[in-house]
């Protein structure tokens, strides 16, 4: 299935869940943050805006935000929450779309990178951030750590999160690096009538250390690297990594 099935009417529909989930001021307030002293002052540049989880608030502490969206339901429901004059968005793809201007800062939360299904995609990617980054420009990527650890010997597939009405299962593969995120809502209140609802995404996860390599092929070094937004220390046994990959310059 290709993202743009995938990221559809229904999904940008239901994608926002305010208040709670990654909506959650705890959760999106410490990525503002830091992005925010990141961008030195600059213009910021979104990969995949979605529907302007990052950007609106971003923009909203003065900071001049653009995004790149393959999904233009999506982009439809950002145009709900603000003006084209207020978070322009290029409709493309972000390993290959150009928006114009030039930028302190491109960055990539929650994952989204792993929707590039090649290392070839995900490579391309990050010579597009080259590309629109002032020398001395930062590239900043949110990404989850693959959890191989927690499959027992011989199966394929782990649930990583259950709460009432709802079921998040892992299928991983582990020769091509591919996973598919499957998430299951059942019950009465779902909020559309039925009483089950499934929702894929695949993916291709990515190593820390793959990840710098690809970030070298594109002129970047590492910067540094939490376990989150926060600045916690990034170990072994940390679950995801921001990470901040810098262009030489100033």
């Amino acid at each position: 299935m290709e993202q743009e099935e995938i990221w559809d009417t229904e999904a940008a529909r239901t994608y926002d869940t305010p208040g709670k989930g990654m909506f959650a001021p705890e959760v999106l307030r410490p990525a503002v943050d830091r992005l925010a002293a990141l961008s030195g002052g600059g213009r910021a540049l979104e990969f995949a805006i979605g529907t302007g989880r990052v950007a609106i608030p971003l923009a909203g502490r003065g900071v001049p935000v653009t995004g790149i969206e393959l999904s233009r339901p999506m982009i439809a429901r950002l145009r709900e929450k603000a003006g084209e004059e207020a978070v322009p968005v290029i409709a493309g793809d972000m390993s290959t779309a150009r928006a114009p201007g030039e930028y302190t800062l491109v960055y990539l939360v929650y994952n989204t990178i792993s929707n590039l299904l090649t290392q070839e995609e995900q490579v391309a990617c990050f010579r597009n951030a080259a590309r629109h980054l002032v020398p001395g420009g930062r590239f900043v990527i949110e990404l989850w750590v693959p959890e191989l650890r927690s499959l027992p010997p011989g199966l394929q597939a782990v649930a990583w999160k259950t709460r009432p009405g709802y079921l998040g299962v892992d299928s991983f593969d582990p020769v091509t690096q591919h996973l598919v995120s499957h998430h299951f809502w059942f019950g009465e209140n779902i909020g559309d009538g039925t009483r089950a609802r499934v929702f894929r995404t695949p993916h291709r996860y990515i190593w820390p250390a793959e990840l710098d390599l690809m970030g070298q092929l594109a002129g970047f070094t590492l910067e540094s690297r939490h376990a989150d937004w926060d600045g916690s220390e990034f170990t072994a046994e940390s679950r995801s990594h921001v990470s901040v990959h810098r262009l030489p310059g100033h």
